[in-house]
């Protein structure tokens, strides 16, 4: 029998039957291999989710891989079998953002796979079929897994525009910021700096082409670029006092309040140029995909642990301990 785990209200999680409606025009259906928890999943669960940016009850599952069964009417019919992975936004196509390029500034009411739309903690997915983006045959689906947390740092990458030899520093050493530092170490980043108050991730720094590691107490300025992506107290003001004068600082975690904010006028006398991440553009799921599908992108050794569907609130808790170290967590219908 077909499963998914639904979360029905904050704190309400159960395994439910979820047999498939069939792919309707321009849709796909996908056998899910693994799908990806973040943080965003959590707040799903604990209802710490902002109302807008949430439906329920919901399946969740933004980060997924799988292979498609089958494709309604208006769909390609050679994406039957293809592995495959997708993006979560279902935007409209239409607007200005969606024609320049910037499907995940849709000015459409916000509808994301996971979170408004069934998700991929299921044994099946169905979506708009345009919104795949097919793998090579021989793609580890476990790995591909982990390509919308990937695609949302392209778009950081992409932002910052590193030129070959430039430096880099990278605040945050978890999932996101390793990420971040293979696509920067792909692109010619010359010194790139892993920065993180936790010693034990250096190793993980280096295997992910980092050529220095450091704690922020340690970090010095300078930098001609500095993405940031952890997402704490702090980090966005450290990332712009170690960018260079005139150098681009890129934000992309969701930090708390900070106890001392960035001024107006500490960005101006900085004159660095300060860009944002909110999700990622059909344009940044590309540079993703194809970096992945080239071998300059390997998330696999980011995974740390893997739970059955069933065990999906377990997954939740573990993800959600502060004493259990851990990168990429992932569930195997």
């Amino acid at each position: 029998m077909p499963r998914a785990v639904q979360v029905d209200a904050p704190h309400a999680l159960r395994v439910v039957a979820a047999e498939p409606e069939p792919p309707g025009h321009g849709e796909a259906l996908v056998a899910v291999a693994w799908a990806g928890i973040c943080g965003s999943d959590l707040e799903v669960h604990h209802g710490t989710r902002p109302a807008e940016f949430v439906r329920y009850p919901v399946v969740p599952g933004h980060e997924w891989s799988g292979t498609v069964l089958e494709v309604g009417a208006g769909a390609d019919p050679a994406l039957v079998g293809r592995k495959v992975v997708g993006e979560g936004f279902r935007n409209c196509g239409r607007c200005t953002s969606c024609r320049e390029g910037d499907t995940n500034l849709c000015s459409a009411v916000y509808d994301e796979t996971g979170f408004t739309q069934p998700g991929a903690w299921a044994d099946h997915l169905r979506l708009p079929a345009r919104l795949l983006h097919p793998l090579p045959d021989e793609a580890d689906l476990r790995a591909a897994a982990l390509l919308e947390p990937a695609a949302c740092m392209a778009s950081a990458v992409l932002k910052a525009g590193v030129q070959v030899g430039e430096s880099v520093a990278v605040i945050g050493g978890g999932t996101l910021g390793m990420l971040a530092t293979q696509l920067l170490a792909a692109s010619g980043a010359g010194r790139l700096v892993v920065v993180d108050p936790r010693a034990e991730r250096a190793e993980a720094a280096t295997t992910c082409g980092a050529s220095e590691f450091c704690t922020p107490d340690e970090l010095g300025g300078g930098f001609d670029v500095v993405l940031e992506a952890a997402g704490a107290s702090g980090t966005g003001r450290l990332a712009v006092r170690s960018t260079s004068r005139g150098g681009r600082t890129v934000l992309t975690g969701l930090a708390p309040e900070e106890h001392e904010p960035i001024t107006p006028a500490e960005l101006v006398g900085a004159a660095v140029t300060v860009e944002t991440v909110f999700g990622a553009s059909s344009r940044a799921w590309a540079h993703a995909v194809r970096a992945f599908a080239t071998g300059r992108l390997d998330p696999a050794p980011l995974v740390t642990h893997e739970f059955a569907l069933e065990d999906a609130g377990r997954a939740l808790e573990i993800l959600a301990d502060p004493a259990v170290p851990t990168g990429k967590v992932l569930l195997h219908p």
